[in-house]
């Protein structure tokens, strides 16, 4: 893939200031810490020159809590609300009720997300002779980007290799194009086409040991690249056994300048602006 974006950055070290740009967690599970260690963890991103995480939801009281701490937290916790799709669907009644309540406080929420299709739950299905209806799944992930065009809110995707195309065509059909690809795995043809549709991905900290992420995160373009944690989702590697935490994105970051062979600020610098500028962050 020809990354124009990557060309035009200045590695080299910069003349102006060195003091590094903060941290933004794209995409974190605040709300799924433990409730003692919620409040610790967001009162420690001070001190880890991490300004502010994007707290997806899982489902009606997964938003709830987040809307709350981010009312506790103003500006550092910022809310996306939605339904995780490795899970089963709850009634319909349910998940009007999760509409509901979004378009209430649509004016409060950074994003639609966590929402998506569920890969990983149907692998695991079909590896055991399990009927797996995908149907019901991609018509709530058209609600969900339906609701997204409508209040011009960008949208937090799990949808990982040929579920990325379904979503890619759910995208396309209604004009939404503020598209944030966490954790992505997938085809080169499918990673070229969410490149070309301006669409974002975040690198996990197993950006430091698996050869996939690795490989994407040479490919895509430099403007459209963020670091997550996925929190409280653990890591391997040099994280075995640790908390994962905010502060994580900056190994991120630092993996990243070195498998593109540039400047480290310059890079950190660039993932703030990007993450900035996707979710409007300046505008909450």
């Amino acid at each position: 893939m020809n990354d124009s974006n990557n060309k035009k950055l200045d590695t080299t070290a910069p003349t102006t200031a060195q003091v590094p740009a903060p941290l933004i967690d794209a995409h974190i599970h605040v709300d799924s810490y433990p409730s003692e260690q919620q409040e610790l963890l967001l009162a420690s991103l001070a001190d880890s020159s991490v300004e502010a995480v994007i707290a997806v939801s899982m489902h009606l009281a997964s938003s709830r809590a987040n809307l709350c701490l981010s009312e506790r937290f103003p500006g550092l916790v910022r809310p996306a609300f939605g339904f995780h799709p490795e899970q089963p669907l709850p009634p319909q009644a349910e998940l009007d009720l999760l509409f509901d309540w979004m378009d209430k406080h649509a004016e409060h929420m950074a994003a639609v997300g966590e929402v998506g299709l569920p890969y990983y739950n149907r692998l695991e299905a079909l590896r055991s002779g399990v009927p797996f209806d995908l149907a019901p799944y991609i018509e709530l992930l058209e609600r969900f980007v339906m609701f997204a065009r409508k209040h011009n809110k960008p949208i937090v995707l799990h949808a990982v290799y040929e579920d990325a195309d379904i979503a890619c065509d759910l995208l396309g059909r209604y004009g939404v194009t503020q598209a944030h690809f966490h954790w992505f795995k997938g085809s080169t043809a499918t990673t070229e086409r969410m490149a070309r549709n301006g669409y974002y991905v975040s690198f996990t900290p197993d950006l430091l040991y698996e050869d996939e992420i690795r490989s994407l995160a040479i490919q895509y373009p430099s403007g459209q690249v963020m670091a997550e944690t996925d929190g409280p989702w653990p890591f391997e590697g040099p994280f075995a056994g640790q908390q994962t935490h905010p502060r994580m994105t900056a190994e991120v970051i630092r993996a990243y300048s070195k498998l593109t062979g540039q400047n480290e600020t310059v890079v950190r610098q660039l993932f703030y602006d990007n993450t900035r500028r996707f979710y409007a962050l300046s505008n909450l």
